[in-house]
């Protein structure tokens, strides 16, 4: 094992045992290495991978303080991960959105407060402006995340914004001939909400399962090859 992976397992080893509890400040630097048998220089790069990890927080002036440690905030450092996804990758992702944001629909249609769904009928009006495609992504992740949010589990609402980032949602519109898939993606946000205005958790988890699995269809279409041109040869005469 590297140095630096052997100091990030040490200092996670005190925060598992309860040496270091959520929010307690760390050592001074030239203690804890000597308490871990740890060069200085070792240290600090552990420091600075947990620290990305968001499993510790540096404070200006302050030192440097174990995080809260809570669940969706060490989920957020994977969102780079679905940013540059591709391919294999990027489908897989989408295989387990498919899998949770029907649900997430569906638990929300029973939760989702008047003002919710004034505001995503706001966002859906908005979305049939003449607004740029990264503003309509902007909006199609409003509108899912405001869906998300009223089931009232911020694991659930950050794995799924972690599944579906703006730059994969960007690059997948694109990818698909984007004026067809904002036509699509307007039309399944209606019906998402029609279902959601209903209070009808079963006929909103359908119609989010049809729009994730129509996001699929336009990730295949943004990543099949274009057919190779055909040269024609000059006929002799």
């Amino acid at each position: 094992m590297a140095v630096t992976d052997l100091a990030i397992e040490k200092i996670k080893e005190m925060i598992l045992s309860g040496a270091l509890r959520p929010g307690a400040r760390l050592p001074n630097e030239a203690d804890l290495a000597d308490q871990l048998g740890l060069s200085r220089s070792s240290l600090r790069e552990a420091v600075r991978a947990l620290t990305t990890m968001r499993i510790l927080v540096p404070r200006q002036g302050d030192g440097t303080y174990v995080s809260g440690l809570e669940p969706h905030l060490l989920l957020e450092s994977l969102s780079f991960a679905a940013d540059v996804s591709h391919g294999d990758t990027a489908r897989q992702l989408l295989q387990v959105r498919r899998l949770l944001e029907p649900q997430a629909a569906a638990l929300a249609a029973g939760r989702l407060t008047e003002e919710d769904l004034a505001a995503l009928r706001e966002i859906l009006d908005r979305s049939t402006g003449d607004i740029t495609i990264d503003e309509f992504v902007e909006l199609d992740i409003e509108f899912h995340r405001t869906i998300a949010d009223a089931v009232g589990n911020p694991v659930l609402s950050t794995l799924l914004g972690i599944l579906s980032t703006h730059t994969q949602r960007l690059r997948i519109v694109l990818g698909a001939r984007h004026a067809t898939a904002r036509v699509q993606a307007q039309h399944d946000h209606e019906a998402i909400l029609r279902a959601l205005v209903a209070r009808d958790a079963g006929l909103a988890a359908g119609a989010c399962a049809v729009h994730v699995a129509a996001v699929e269809e336009w990730l295949d279409a943004a990543t099949v090859p274009e057919p190779p041109v055909q040269v024609r040869r000059a006929s002799r005469t």
